[in-house]
């Protein structure tokens, strides 16, 4: 379900970039496509985006690379916390805030358009959307998905009709609010700048300074209320610091496209690792470099829009570590799988020869000289000639047995490990029908299942379970391919 997640803001952000596209019609009826000729930047817009020459592209580049650190940090622990979508409706929630503390401010003689008359209404809006989440999900039977639903229509809905209010004033000048839905990087101010830098820095400390705390909380909520944390507090706090980074990104990115940043970044670090310091770090440094490349492109291209381009370059963080990550990758899990295969079937190899050859008097009597046919092979499992061929080969690779013409040979490493591997098998076999009730029928199949991953020390558990075995190599509880062909 990931991916869908990192779908949603992507396809936003780019109909956002297609939006500047306009069709019309010249005269001679035929159709034309105007405002989509991108011209390439000069060497000074390059020189001046790369070395920072400019204050305003200074400004927005600091702003956007703050707030892609924070929120990658604390997009972590709430896509751990499978609250990943919590961030969506609070962004979404804080609507109705900004559009009644506009009005207020409008009321009373402020100057409506300030931040900080805007963002405490946001605050207060998105917190009250937040409560009304866990009041459902916790005074209901409804789950949190369908809280999150129903809270984030009605407020968008509730803040789209303010919006409609606040264009029929007569006071006041609402140019501009649209800012907070869509985002506006470029008109980023000092002031926007050193706002989202006080809200990202005190995010990260406390990110820092409470890593062992939501660690726990994320991962196992009871064993750390059991050792006396207050949940409760370490949730809140949790959430407190997703509304704090959704309400400053709302500036740059808007409250539609802020759930991105709150997200992906966090979903591309899962990938690369299994161990949570590391994806704070990885989600941080991909929570920037979406703000720095995203900011940079859109300062080159100046008809590209800044919230949506860092959603891009983040969504294609997130495609590059979904194909590439070093620990849940679709490729390193394809090679994976397919190392495990082979190598299951070079286990398979190796005691399908062992009970072919094995004398029933003595199971430990295995000539090494005695050469086994690939037809008799064959008919020991399902799998066709060229398989059992490269099986073969790479069994021979690995020195484990020789291949003459069509006869197949242990050599002393390959008996020894199929000696391994078939008393690891019948331990296996022991064990499921005696202690799982296991038909005799059935055991070979369902032990085929699980003893490829079977670990030494689980081997020797086997064995002390067993210990009414008769032998330390036990005989085979069902009849051998070997036996059938000879009856």
């Amino acid at each position: 379900m990931m991916w869908r997640r990192c779908a949603l803001p992507f396809l936003f952000a780019f109909s956002l970039i297609l939006g500047d596209v306009r069709v019309g019609f010249c005269a001679d009826g035929n159709s034309s496509i105007a405002g989509t000729s991108f011209e390439l930047p000069d060497w000074n817009d390059v020189r001046r985006v790369v070395f920072l020459s400019d204050y305003n592209t200074r400004i927005v580049l600091l702003g956007t690379t703050l707030l892609g650190w924070a929120a990658g940090m604390v997009g972590s622990f709430t896509l751990l916390r499978r609250r990943a979508l919590m961030g969506d409706a609070l962004s979404h929630a804080t609507l109705p805030g900004i559009g009644l503390a506009f009005i207020a401010a409008t009321v009373w003689g402020l100057d409506e358009k300030s931040l900080w008359v805007l963002l405490p209404g946001a605050t207060l809006s998105g917190l009250l959307g937040v409560a009304a989440i866990l009041l459902i999900r916790n005074a209901t039977r409804l789950k949190e998905d369908t809280a999150l639903g129903a809270i984030l229509s009605v407020f968008f809905g509730a803040g789209m009709a303010i919006l409609g209010v606040i264009q029929q004033m007569k006071q006041g000048h609402a140019a501009g609010l649209e800012a907070f839905i869509y985002g506006k990087t470029a008109s980023m101010s000092s002031a926007d700048a050193k706002l989202i830098a006080t809200a990202a820095a005190l995010s990260i400390m406390t990110c820092f300074a409470l890593f062992k705390e939501f660690k726990l909380l994320c991962f196992d909520e009871v064993f750390a209320g059991s050792r006396g944390f207050p949940i409760v507090l370490l949730d809140i706090a949790l959430m407190s610091l997703v509304v704090f980074v959704s309400i400053v990104g709302l500036q740059a990115v808007g409250l539609i496209l802020m759930i991105a940043l709150l997200v992906i970044p966090a979903a591309a670090a899962r990938f690369w690792t299994d161990r949570m310091e590391r994806m704070v770090i990885i989600s941080g440094i991909l929570g920037m470099l979406g703000g720095i490349v995203g900011a940079a492109t859109s300062a080159l291209f100046s008809k590209l829009p800044s919230g949506a381009m860092i959603v891009l370059v983040c969504t294609a963080f997130f495609v590059i570590s979904m194909l590439f990550g070093l620990r849940r990758g679709v490729i390193i899990r394809w090679w994976r799988r397919w190392q495990l295969n082979q190598s299951i079937d070079r286990q398979h190899l190796l005691r399908a020869m062992y009970e072919l050859i094995e004398a029933p008097a003595d199971a430990n009597a295995v000539s090494t000289n005695t050469g086994i046919a690939l037809q008799d092979l064959l008919r020991t499992r399902t799998w066709s000639t060229h398989r059992l061929k490269r099986a073969i080969s790479r069994a021979q690779d690995d020195h484990l047995v020789n291949r003459v013409d069509n006869q197949v040979l242990f050599t002393e490493r390959g008996r020894t490990e199929a000696k391994r591997l078939t008393r690891q098998h019948r331990l296996w076999e022991l064990y499921l029908i005696t202690h799982a009730d296991t038909a005799t029928s059935r055991v070979d199949r369902d032990a085929d299942a699980i003893e490829h991953v079977l670990e030494p020390e689980i081997v020797e558990e086997l064995k002390t379970l067993l210990d009414d075995t008769p032998h330390e190599f036990p005989a085979s509880p069902h009849e051998l391919a070997s036996e059938k062909e000879v009856t």
